[in-house]
């Protein structure tokens, strides 16, 4: 019992430095008046793809560093043979359920799928113009990072770096479904949409109501959860907006 403890500990340590590294940097540093940059401050991404691939890595390092550190599930899986489990872990779902909660199916999921579609908008060049409102342009864009969204899910759930691999999720019956795979898309798309009209219309009349520089970031953080986590993935403040930067006023 103790050797296959001291097993589970080693493994999960070392899984933990190699996601760290992976992750890359993470820029946590603020100037000093402001609560973030401006956003000239950003250098352009050099590539869509190239930028996109970059920090959904950086996501997916979050995402399975709290998985590891908060379940208990994942953590048990992580000793035994690496490529033979995960091979095994690997699996066509047969069901539509896959034993998580409501919450974690519904809401959880379409929130980290908008939060890699937010990525793909972030190195898109155009899709956070202000002029573009909801037009045909911004229905394309938002299909794109929705097929980017299914992409990053399919990754997260059979990958080298997914949750088959990390705790091997389907290893056992009843943990892996149909329904992850519909849900985190289309649901992506709904919060993606219903995120920039929260922080096109009621965000910024918040903001007109009060020059409070916690009320601004904590309403930015709340209702905008899909691009708080992609902020954050990118290592920018969590209520970080390109063309409204927050700052303490005087």
């Amino acid at each position: 019992m103790r050797r296959w403890q001291r097993s589970v500990s080693a493994q999960a340590t070392v899984t933990a430095i190699l996601l760290f590294l992976v992750s890359g940097r993470v820029v946590f540093a603020q100037t000093s008046g402001d609560l973030e940059h401006d956003p000239n401050d950003f250098p352009p991404a050099t590539s869509t793809w190239k930028g996109a691939i970059t920090d959904s890595i950086r996501l997916l390092v979050i995402e399975h560093t709290t998985r590891i550190a908060f379940q208990q599930k994942t953590r048990s899986e992580l000793a035994g043979p690496f490529f033979s489990d995960y091979r095994r872990s690997v699996r066509m779902p047969r069901t539509w359920e896959d034993g998580d909660s409501w919450g974690v199916n519904y809401v959880g999921h379409p929130i980290h799928g908008a939060a890699a579609g937010f990525i793909w908008l972030d190195h898109e060049d155009g899709a956070h113009d202000p002029n573009i409102g909801f037009s045909k342009d911004y229905w394309a864009s938002r299909v794109r990072a929705t097929g980017w969204a299914a992409a990053y899910s399919v990754q997260f759930e059979f990958g080298l770096l997914s949750e088959a691999s990390i705790g091997n999720v389907g290893l056992h019956p009843n943990t892996t479904g149909w329904v992850d795979h519909v849900v985190t898309p289309a649901g992506a798309l709904g919060f993606m949409v219903a995120e920039d009209a929260l922080d096109r219309y009621l965000m910024v009349r918040i903001e007109s109501w009060t020059g409070n520089p916690v009320i601004r970031a904590t309403a930015r953080i709340v209702l905008n959860p899909g691009r708080t986590l992609s902020n954050a993935a990118q290592g920018r403040a969590p209520w970080s907006r390109s063309l409204r930067p927050l700052r303490w006023e005087p």
